[in-house]
């Protein structure tokens, strides 16, 4: 294939120094490539897509342009680069550059930054619903008389985290798995992840000499979700969390910076050393892992229906991919890890109207499909209902900013300059109470101290969403905060540090004073962030229906499902949520195939 990495091209392509000549004339990358290309430089030989990853079409795009890493030193900007991602895996070009249409930024899906790429069209999510795939009646009749193209032992819905442990572990039990995933990229929420994973009692804890317990976690994670959560299920989180921790760790993981979320009652969060993002971190060690085993992984591609035999048992999943179409999977048993509802506003409103029009931290995919397919399964659903802000979402770059940054020291203040609320309280208690300032929206305020105490801070600094001076009254010009009020509530702060009690609004931990180097801020408000509600599951995460009995064959793990967090989860738990049930997913689901 033609080589064609000249600086030019490259400049032209990315739109890092205008359009040459010939590609003004474009429309397309399609019709700028035909200017010297033909079309299987692009295509397959016959002329066809290669299947639904474009894992063809990907690689040409690569063997021209060079890896993500090589693109990205061609196209740095001040701040942001779309090409130095934080997406796990292997991040797809035709997730942005479409070729016979308009470009579409995928970050766009998330952020406000403004991008700037050639032949680029407006983000817009054309995605038909599962209720309205019911109208390609004859397209899945069809598919269904055919024979399944695929046999295995286990489908897996969902490549997040629930969904990579899930195959993970049903393949290190025995089983054959497909993974499917109908974004263009790997991760799912987890993916955007940044906080921690909590576990009780682990040897890193032991390590840092902090004292926790599983009945500790126990006892946070039921009042953190008002007593509402399912006791069994929570049993499972927490008698399980030092397990995953230490079968993420024997995969490769580094889970040896422990932290403080909100709602904790001592340090049980785990990330990477320095406080780096631990979901990209997670689901990367998951995704090398299920590479390693060769695990058949398909993107693009949607789970529609749940294949069941006459006695009700599981059989297989209808599918639909992008390129490729209608077709079934034969399988003994299938795996919901399809995340939840945060995403689609419309049902979100529906269940609480005062979230209408919020805007979501979540991933374009999180739309509640799961649900609806397992609801067309007859299974039931658990909290529907409860539905979470995530209090600090940046305003600036729509960039959700990790709990862990309170927890490391970092304190909230309106713009008045005043603290009003305890920092680390539970993610409602802080959403509401940011809601009740003016404005509704917050600043995150710290120092350098803090700055140094996680890595994940210099990703928000390098996206040019935190303003930073060397006076608290300096910073308060720059974000039209009261300075001076500033600067006595600052003072105030470290005196309460000092003593070792917060008695102005009863933060459990003050791990320092903020006095060291510049200063900080981030202005926030809340975002839809979680959905705690979903399919009803038991202890070994089948899935249940309105009789309480289990759909043989059927399974579900993470945010699909309902009953572990109750009416709120802490922050932290989401992760040991779907690595744990995701491993008890896969296993279960591994072991029921052998059996049938």
């Amino acid at each position: 294939m033609k080589k064609l990495k000249s600086a030019i091209y490259l400049a032209t392509l990315l739109g890092t120094a205008g359009l040459v000549a010939n590609a003004t004339a474009a429309d397309n990358l399609a019709d700028f490539h035909a200017e010297n290309q033909e079309c299987d430089s692009c295509h397959t030989a016959d002329g066809e897509l290669s299947n639904d990853n474009l894992s063809y079409e990907n690689a040409q795009c690569v063997s021209c342009h060079g890896s993500m890493a090589e693109v990205a030193e061609e196209t740095k900007h001040e701040h942001y680069n779309a090409h130095d991602s934080h997406f796990p895996g292997d991040v797809a070009c035709t997730s942005c550059h479409s070729a016979h249409e308009k470009s579409m930024v995928y970050c766009d899906s998330c952020h406000s930054f403004d991008f700037d790429m050639p032949y680029v069209g407006k983000w817009e999510r054309h995605e038909p619903s599962i209720a309205e795939l019911a109208k390609d009646k004859s397209e899945r009749e069809a598919a269904l008389a055919a024979a399944p193209k695929d046999t295995v032992d286990v489908v897996v819905v969902g490549s997040g985290g629930a969904g990579f442990s899930a195959s993970v572990a049903a393949h290190d039990k025995g089983a054959s798995v497909i993974l499917i995933e109908k974004e263009p990229v790997i991760g799912g929420n987890a993916k955007l992840a940044a906080g921690g994973m909590n576990a009780a009692w682990t040897d890193q804890q032991k390590a840092k000499g902090i004292e926790d317990s599983v009945d500790s976690m126990r006892k946070d994670t039921m009042k953190g979700g008002r007593d509402l959560n399912n006791p069994a299920l929570v049993d499972v989180l927490v008698t399980h969390s030092k397990g995953s921790v230490d079968w993420m760790t024997a995969m490769g993981a580094d889970l040896n910076d422990v932290g403080r979320m909100g709602g904790a009652s001592a340090n049980r969060s785990h990330r990477p050393t320095g406080g780096a993002g631990v979901g990209a971190h997670v689901i990367q060690v998951l995704y090398d892992n299920a590479v390693k085993r060769d695990i058949d992984m398909r993107m693009n591609t949607r789970g529609i229906e749940i294949l069941k035999d006459d006695s009700g048992k599981v059989k297989g999943l209808l599918v639909k991919g992008m390129y490729k179409g209608y077709y079934w999977i034969k399988a003994d048993a299938v795996i919901l890890a399809t995340g939840g509802f945060a995403k689609n506003n419309d049902r979100v409103a529906k269940l609480d109207p005062k979230l209408k029009g919020f805007i979501s931290t979540n991933q374009p995919g999180a739309t509640g499909d799961g649900i609806d397919v397992a609801a067309n399964a007859g299974a039931a659903m658990q909290d529907l209902q409860y539905i979470q802000a995530h209090p600090t979402l940046s305003v600036k770059g729509g960039v959700m900013v990790t709990e862990a940054v309170r927890g490391n020291g970092a304190i909230l203040v309106n713009r008045e300059g005043k603290r009003f609320v305890n920092e680390i309280t539970t993610r409602d208690k802080a959403s509401a109470a940011i809601l009740e300032q003016t404005g509704k929206s917050a600043y995150l305020i710290f120092d350098d101290s803090v700055r140094k105490s996680l890595k994940k801070i210099d990703k928000y600094i390098g996206l040019g969403v935190v303003p930073t001076a060397d006076t608290l009254v300096n910073l308060g010009k720059l974000e039209n905060i009261d300075g001076k009020a500033l600067t006595e509530t600052v003072a105030r702060y470290n005196t309460l540090v000092t003593s070792g009690k917060d008695t102005d609004f009863g933060r459990p931990n003050l791990p320092r004073a903020l006095n060291e180097g510049n200063y900080y801020a981030i202005e926030v408000t809340p975002g839809i962030h979680h959905t705690m509600g979903g399919v009803k599951i038991d202890s070994k995460a089948e899935i249940m229906n309105a009789k309480q009995q289990v759909i043989p064959g059927l399974y579900g793990a993470g945010e699909v499902t309902g009953g572990v967090h109750g009416a709120n989860r802490l922050g932290g738990n989401a992760i040991s949520d779907i690595i744990t049930f995701g491993r008890v997913a896969g296993e279960e689901a591994a072991t029921y195939s052998k059996k049938n």
